[in-house]
């Protein structure tokens, strides 16, 4: 371990005076690292050590070779706990803010301890709190293996929200901050209650057709919170001006990103779709539309021959007559 050390070592800083010493410290800091490793091992709870996955970390970090994990139970008892709790973190935002007189147009944060003031921030708390818990959207992703789900916007968007209302909740839990909270908590129940629907199977499945309407009641939701935001500058609303702005410019990118998402899903694909189906039903009219024709066809020949007959046999008779005369 220490030659292979010397060697990475001086491959490197070969022409550095100070060559030993950075491959000294380089030597004792991984030294030092696999001991402190070895050392927590000897402080881990012995009972889980032989339980799934607890032995060492690399099964957690690696599933490339694995099967992906269904998880349909996990899956709607989750979905359903999120319809639950963005429904009580809207209730509560929407009872607290109409008992505390608050105003849609401008309401200022109050610091005190009044009770709706109190569990006003104490909603807004529990939806910091489930933006959190929505990282499990991700993890149920990659067990699953449904890698494309986890796109640019995907892990933009829950990254982000989780780190921004921390600092809305540090600093201004109250006042306009429970507007896009509450309704986009509201937002949230469908979108679960969407999902929750989807994880009981195929029996269920066929009947959500509305999934393209919920990625437009969202664009509809930036949309209202920039139309709010901006209503809140310009009657100079007392609040933090530099929130409001932040707000507006975040709420542009989910316009551009969830636009983009819209497009790329339901209106580039529509125009596939609609050819697809034309050429079906081209092929079902040109092979109906022959084989119509050639039995319609096929029926007058069939007339034709059948009146063609008797007037060849009058014919025939005819001439007989005639010639009997003669």
């Amino acid at each position: 371990m220490s030659d292979y050390l010397h060697i990475f070592a001086s491959f490197f800083f070969l022409d550095s005076r100070s060559s030993a010493a950075t491959m000294e410290i380089v030597t004792h800091l991984i030294n030092d690292t696999i001991e402190f490793y070895k050392w927590t091992l000897t402080i881990a709870d012995k009972r889980v050590q032989k339980w799934p996955l607890m032995d060492n970390p690399l099964p957690t970090l690696y599933m490339k070779n694995r099967e992906p994990f269904q998880l349909r139970k996990t899956l709607v008892v989750y979905n359903f706990s999120m319809v639950f709790l963005n429904f009580f973190i809207f209730k509560e935002l929407f009872m607290a803010a109409r008992a505390a007189s608050y105003s849609y147009i401008c309401q200022s944060v109050d610091y005190s301890d009044d009770p709706n003031e109190v569990r006003v921030a104490g909603a807004l708390w529990w939806y910091f709190i489930s933006k959190g818990i929505e990282y499990l959207d991700t993890v149920f992703f990659i067990l699953r293996k449904k890698f494309n789900q986890v796109t640019f916007l995907h892990v933009y968007h829950h990254c982000t929200m989780f780190t921004l209302w921390w600092i809305g909740i540090k600093w201004v839990a109250g006042g306009q901050s429970f507007f896009g909270a509450h309704m986009n908590a509201m937002i949230h129940v469908l979108m679960y209650l969407y999902y929750g629907l989807a994880s009981c199977g195929p029996k269920i499945q066929k009947y959500l057709w509305w999934k393209k309407y919920l990625t437009i009641i969202q664009m509809v939701q930036f949309h209202v919170t920039i139309g709010h935001t901006a209503l809140s500058l310009y009657v100079n609303c007392d609040f933090p001006h530099w929130m409001h702005y932040s707000l507006i410019c975040y709420a542009i990118t989910f316009i551009i990103l969830f636009g983009n998402f819209y497009y790329q899903t339901y209106r580039r694909q529509q125009p596939r779709r609609d050819a697809a189906s034309a050429s079906k039903a081209g092929k079902a009219l040109s092979n109906g539309a022959p084989n119509g024709l050639s039995r319609a066809a096929n029926g007058a020949m069939v007339m034709a021959s059948k009146e063609e007959k008797p007037q060849e046999n009058s014919g025939r008779r005819k001439r007989k007559g005639r010639a009997k005369r003669d």
